[in-house]
């Protein structure tokens, strides 16, 4: 395994809200070393200069993130992309014409000049160009890719907008970008084009038929359970992630969820449903959406709730993004 040794964090930092005009200020902090938490169009992300080895292990620090769990490198250009990779396949050329920017990330060989803390050790990393405006000015002027994870604590359901990052980091970074909600939600699809076919690791935004279309082949989507001893090649596979501090219970139909409710013994229930439900005893019904999954399972924190109960009904279950996040947010 690889192991990013790092001190234990023990002095509270002055973390700045700046706003988009402010990007020059949050350049200069990721270019002494710092972090700084900035939105894309999936989530907010946690950014360190990725060829800074001591910021990246800040990222880590300051998440509780296990070594093993690599980055992904956000780039503003091509030009970004050649200098942190090598041995590029074709294929790569024809996702970037269609996919960046935008919510997909790729897994290429990594250039020996990134530094193995980004790559959790692994000898390939994970690529993407976000699509949003504030993020793609911030890495151009910083002049490179900027690795980052999604900006929560290891566990917790993601952060979509600015206050949820003070929420977790207040004192811990040195700065938050402002911004309007995260557009898409939830985490960019994660596709490896390392061997012979290519291979959904994480799905996403981006659907495996849009993949396919493009790429006029087969693209298998990884299977199976992963165990701790196992190496991964994407964020957001081995662990339990998304979760609320709550229990979270999944169930197939609303006639299951009302009898599961009439049945249980009384307690504050948060229930996610993309259909309307009857009216239950102590329950808060929040709409089941892609993009407000995670500002949902943070409010049932907010409301101290004692389970999670979420609705996922045939459309939903075809979103296999959504779907992913979710079984992700009940695993025990």
């Amino acid at each position: 395994m690889f192991i990013i040794m790092v001190d234990v964090m023990d002095t509270l930092l002055n973390t700045l809200l700046l706003e988009k005009d402010q990007i020059g200020e949050a350049v200069d902090i990721l270019a002494r070393g710092d972090i700084v938490a900035f939105p894309t169009e999936t989530v907010y992300g946690l950014g360190a200069p990725i060829f800074n080895e001591e910021a990246i292990k800040k990222i880590f620090k300051a998440k509780g993130r296990p070594s093993d769990n690599p980055l992904i490198a956000h780039v503003s250009d091509l030009s970004q992309v050649f200098a942190i990779t090598k041995d590029i396949p074709d294929d790569f050329f024809l996702l970037f014409e269609e996919f960046f920017p935008g919510p997909l990330a790729v897994v290429l060989p990594k250039s020996d000049k990134v530094p193995l803390s980004a790559s959790a050790g692994l000898s390939s990393i994970a690529v993407r160009m976000p699509a949003d405006p504030i993020a793609l000015d911030l890495i151009a002027k910083l002049g490179q890719p900027i690795v980052a994870p999604s900006a929560n604590l290891s566990g917790k359901p993601s952060a979509t907008c600015s206050s949820h990052v003070l929420d977790d980091f207040q004192g811990k970074i040195s700065a938050v970008i402002n911004s309007t909600p995260s557009q898409i939600g939830i985490e960019s699809t994660v596709i490896s084009l390392l061997g012979t076919d290519p291979v959904i690791l994480r799905p996403g935004h981006i659907t495996q038929s849009q993949l396919e279309e493009v790429l006029q082949k087969k693209v298998r989507v990884m299977q199976g359970n992963v165990s701790d001893n196992d190496t991964v090649l994407s964020p957001g596979v081995k662990y339990r992630h998304y979760a609320p501090k709550a229990p979270v219970r999944l169930f197939f139909s609303d006639e299951e969820l009302v009898a599961y409710v009439q049945n249980s013994p009384l307690c504050l229930r948060f229930i996610l449903s993309a259909r309307s439900l009857p009216t239950l005893d102590r329950s808060i019904v929040c709409p089941l959406t892609t993009k407000d999954l995670y500002a949902s399972l943070r409010k049932s924190d907010t409301y101290a709730a004692d389970e999670v109960l979420i609705y996922c009904d045939d459309e939903s279950v075809k979103n296999t993004g959504l779907m992913n996040r979710i079984q992700k947010a009940a695993q025990v």
